[in-house]
């Protein structure tokens, strides 16, 4: 497993992390035992880097993580993040990213998690009625009372990111990146850059989409939300569908399958853009750890960004109102 340094932090994380949001919510059933055994495979592998959110479950997640964790915590990077507030029967109640409510929701974390300190602790969606610099000072006593070691921001704008660092450092910016979103390229990624903050990329696989496997809603099972998301819907989903056999044609080129070409290809834009593919499941974790030893020859990226550049994607990847949530 390669490692790399969050941001300007002292923290060293695989370059290839694990999104554990699917093991509680929104892509239908899941089997506890698998998702138990998938964290425990994914440290054999070297992924450290553990990704949830107090709303997953809401609250199973990080309860699911604080039993693994037990006995194992010192060899995980934990992240986790607060902002999306619900109450514990699912009702979503709201953004929260009020001074008080950071830290109130930090310690319901800990005490979740099994743990004394969370090492990256995100804003998970901003609240546009609070000043950014008002919740990341909150979050900055977090890191002052070691209770938290480092700062994350979630579907920011560049500017709300530079507004962020003048408070505080900040480790990682999380937000969709793959093959199928390259919006950030255009101002988010080089305000990274230019701050020293890692990009987290979530749904590096288009919520499945990129796995070659096609997936229209009457494929998918009750309850999952992706049904009801633009790009698996009519024209959309067909046109994505012409989109990932292209795909499948580049991979079988490259000696890979579908998803392992399409995280090499987010690997391949540099240390600081970190994946977080998620999966519930032992053999999709190990098919995507199988990207790190793809080799993409500078001609085979040229043929991929010329047809994955970006727009090429059709429907938007959130509904109307999530769309209001991102990029804020």
């Amino acid at each position: 497993m390669k490692h790399v340094t969050l941001g300007r932090s002292a923290l060293q994380a695989s370059a290839l992390g694990l999104g554990c949001m699917g093991m509680s919510e929104f892509y239908g059933p899941s089997d506890e035992a698998e998702s138990l055994a998938t964290l425990a495979r994914a440290l054999e592998l070297g992924i450290t880097l553990l990704d949830t959110a107090d709303m997953y479950g809401p609250f199973h997640n990080e309860l699911l993580l604080g039993r693994f964790l037990k006995g194992r915590r010192e060899r995980v990077v934990l992240a986790s993040k607060f902002g999306v507030e619900r109450s514990a029967d699912g009702t979503r109640i709201g953004l929260n990213n009020r001074p008080e409510y950071v830290a109130s929701a930090c310690d319901a974390s800990l005490a979740r998690l099994g743990t004394d300190v969370i090492d990256l602790y995100y804003a998970h969606r901003i609240d546009p009625q609070v000043p950014i610099e008002d919740t990341v000072g909150a979050m900055g006593l977090l890191v002052r009372a070691g209770k938290v070691r480092a700062l994350g921001l979630s579907e920011v704008s560049a500017a709300t990111l530079r507004r962020a660092a003048t408070v505080h450092p900040i480790t990682a910016l999380q937000t969709e990146y793959s093959l199928f979103t390259r919006d950030v390229e255009s101002g988010i990624l080089p305000a990274c850059r230019e701050l020293g903050t890692t990009l987290v990329a979530y749904s590096p696989l288009g919520r499945g989409l990129l796995t070659g496997v096609q997936r229209l809603p009457e494929t998918l099972a009750p309850g999952d939300y992706r049904r009801d998301l633009p790009r698996f819907q009519g024209e959309a989903a067909e046109h994505n569908a012409r989109l990932v056999a292209r795909l499948a044609a580049f991979a079988h080129e490259a000696g890979c399958t579908p998803p392992q070409l399409a995280l090499a290809w987010l690997l391949s834009q540099g240390a600081d853009v970190v994946p977080i593919p998620g999966t519930r499941r032992r053999a999709r974790l190990e098919e995507n750890v199988g990207a790190l030893e793809v080799g993409l020859s500078p001609s085979l990226l040229s043929q991929i960004d010329a047809v994955f550049k970006a727009g090429a994607a059709a429907g938007e990847r959130y509904s109307p109102a999530g769309m209001r949530t991102v990029n804020v």
